[in-house]
């Protein structure tokens, strides 16, 4: 059974991600696979269906796990820092 836990910040990163990989898909300059499997990764807490697409990337690669971890790691990290202003602007005013 999967928990649902939601979290805008995982949802904004991850549908940013599923976008670039679709594009990435379709331009040969950009690796489209890494970005998918980075969304579906990041959604897994979100959805149902990210939740088994990464029950497939776990049986298809599971030498993949840790540097996907550490990708999404990196990336939660870089939203943090870039919205950390943003918010500090907003909660001044």
């Amino acid at each position: 059974m999967v928990v649902l836990r939601p979290s805008l910040t995982r949802k904004l990163l991850g549908f940013g991600a599923l976008f670039l990989g679709v594009i990435g898909l379709i331009l040969p300059i950009m690796p489209g696979w890494i970005f998918l499997a980075l969304a579906v990764w990041m959604l897994r807490d979100q959805y149902v269906w990210a939740a088994r697409g990464v029950d497939k990337i776990r049986t298809r690669w599971p030498q993949a796990i840790p540097a996907i971890e550490e990708r999404e790691r990196r990336a939660l990290a870089w939203y943090a820092r870039r919205s950390r202003p943003i918010r500090r602007m907003f909660r001044r005013a």
